[in-house]
C-alpha cells in the first residue's frame, strides 16, 4: 500500500524517519534528500551496478541517449529545455563520459604518427640532429625505439593518403600558433618555445621545455601524442563554456519573434554539451571502424548534424543559420588551434 514502508526497510518498528536528513520518509525513498530508507548494504553485483550506473546509466537511458545523440540533431537540448530530463542522461555527464571514451580510444586504436607527423630531413631538424651529436641518417641507429617511428611516419605520408592531426613540415620557418611576438614556435624538429609569454613558474617552465627539447625526434613525438591524448578530455570540457558564450553572441536578440529560442546562458551551455558529445562519439566510431567510406559518411553527417542541431534548437531561416554556422565555424576553429597549443604546452611541460 501507499505511504507504507517497503519490506527491506530495516528500521525499527514505526519508525518513518529519514536517517540522512531527518525528515517523514515513509516510502522506499526519502522525499527531501532522495535517499533510500533500507539501509543493508548491497550485494558486491549490485554494488557494481551501481556505481557503473551511476555513469553510464545501465538502466537503458544509456542506449535511448546515444540513439537520439546520433540520429536526431537538436533533440536532446530541446527535450531538456522543456523539462524532460530524466530519461535521457544529463548533458555534463554524457560530453564528460564521451570525452573520456574518445581520447582512451584513440590512446588504444590511433597511430601516433597520424596524430604528430614530422619530416626529419629538413634543414631545422638536421641542425638540431648535429646539436645532438649525431646526423639525422644515423639518429634512427643510435635509439632503437625511434626506428618504427620514423618508418611509420614515412608510411604515414602521401604513398598512404593519411591526414595528420598535426603535421610540422614548414621548412626553415617555425610553426607559430599566437602571434610572431608572443605565442608558441614549433620547429620541424619538434622544438618547442614560448616566445613573449609571462607565465607564472616562467624559469621552471622553460627549464621543463630545455630538457624536451634535447630529446630525439621521435620521443618529441611520442611525448606530445602521450600528452595531448592524456589531457584532451580536459581542453574538450573547458571548450564549452566559451563555445555557449559564442553561441549566446551570435543568437543574442529580441525575444519577440522567436519566443523559444534559448536566451540565457546556462540553456546555449547544454546546446553545446550536447553537440561537443555528438562529435566526440562519432570521432570514436571513425577510431573503431577505422574504414574510409564509414569515415566519410561520419565526417559528413557532422558537418550536416550541426546546423540541423542549429536550427532545430534555434529556429529561424536557413540563410541565418548558415551565416551564423559558418561564424561560428570559424571562430571555433581558431579556439581549437589554440586549444591544441595548450595541449602541446600541457604535454610538454607536465610529462
Amino acid at each position: 500500500m501507499r505511504g507504507t514502508a517497503p519490506a527491506a526497510d530495516d528500521r525499527a518498528a514505526g519508525g518513518v524517519a529519514c536517517r540522512n536528513c531527518g525528515a517523514e520518509a515513509p516510502g522506499a525513498y526519502c522525499p527531501s534528500c532522495g535517499q533510500e530508507t533500507a539501509l543493508e548494504l548491497p550485494r558486491a553485483g549490485q554494488f557494481m551496478r551501481e556505481a557503473a550506473g551511476r555513469y553510464v546509466a545501465l538502466d537503458g537511458r544509456m542506449g535511448r541517449t546515444l540513439f537520439a545523440l546520433l540520429f536526431r540533431p537538436g533533440f536532446l537540448t530541446r527535450e531538456y529545455l522543456a523539462g524532460r530530463r530524466k530519461r535521457y542522461v544529463r548533458p555534463a555527464r554524457l560530453v564528460l563520459v564521451l570525452a573520456i571514451v574518445l581520447f582512451a580510444a584513440a590512446r588504444l586504436l590511433a597511430d601516433p604518427d597520424v596524430i604528430v607527423h614530422a619530416q626529419s630531413d629538413t634543414p631545422v631538424a638536421t641542425s638540431a640532429a648535429r646539436q645532438a651529436g649525431s646526423t639525422p641518417a644515423s639518429a634512427p641507429a643510435a635509439s632503437p625505439a625511434a626506428k618504427p617511428s620514423n618508418q611509420a611516419s614515412s608510411a604515414a605520408g602521401p604513398a598512404s593518403g593519411r591526414a595528420s592531426l598535426v603535421e610540422v613540415d614548414v621548412g626553415d620557418t617555425p610553426l607559430t600558433i599566437g602571434s610572431p611576438a608572443a605565442g608558441l614556435r614549433i620547429d620541424d624538429a619538434l622544438n618547442v618555445h614560448l616566445v613573449g609569454v609571462d607565465l607564472p613558474l616562467g624559469a621552471r617552465i622553460e627549464k621543463r621545455l630545455e630538457s624536451f627539447n634535447k630529446l630525439d625526434l621521435a620521443q618529441k613525438s611520442r611525448e606530445i601524442v602521450a600528452g595531448m591524448l592524456r589531457y584532451g578530455p580536459y581542453a574538450l570540457i573547458a571548450m564549452l563554456p566559451v563555445f555557449a558564450l559564442l553561441m549566446q553572441v551570435l543568437y543574442a536578440g529580441r525575444k519577440r519573434r522567436y519566443p523559444d529560442r534559448p536566451r540565457r546562458y546556462a540553456e546555449h551551455l547544454v546546446y553545446g554539451a550536447h553537440n561537443h558529445a555528438f562529435v566526440a562519439l562519432a570521432g570514436t566510431l571513425a577510431l573503431v571502424v577505422q574504414a574510409r567510406p564509414v569515415t566519410l559518411v561520419l565526417a559528413g553527417w557532422t558537418m550536416l548534424y550541426l546546423l540541423r542541431s542549429m536550427h532545430t534548437v534555434y529556429g529561424g531561416r536557413w540563410v541565418g543559420v548558415l551565416a551564423r554556422g559558418f561564424v561560428a565555424l570559424v571562430v571555433y576553429a581558431a579556439m581549437f588551434v589554440f586549444a591544441i597549443a595548450g595541449l602541446v604546452v600541457a604535454a610538454v611541460v607536465l610529462r
